[in-house]
């Protein structure tokens, strides 16, 4: 029962601030995504914060990915002259 309420409470802002701080380090930010995300135990606030993130991260790869087969396309096509 502990456990539940403990998964429902508020995170305080120094939480968050320790939460961000984590996700920012490179790599080891975005194992922790899927820890916080999908890991047993863990708070739900933190928990959707980091499907929230983890959704975002893919949607700007896919952007990434778009804008670089149309634009290398286009470099490509124009090298193609030379």
């Amino acid at each position: 029962m502990e456990n539940q309420e403990h998964r429902k409470s508020v995170l305080s802002i120094k939480d968050w601030v320790i939460t961000l701080i984590v996700a920012a380090i490179p790599l080891v930010g975005f194992i922790m995504l899927f820890v916080w995300g999908f890991g047993s135990g863990t708070n739900e606030n933190k928990a959707n914060f980091a499907k929230a993130a983890l959704i975002v991260y893919a949607i700007m790869i896919g952007i990434y990915i778009l804008f670089m087969l149309v634009f290398g396309a286009a470099i490509m096509s124009g090298m193609g002259n030379y």
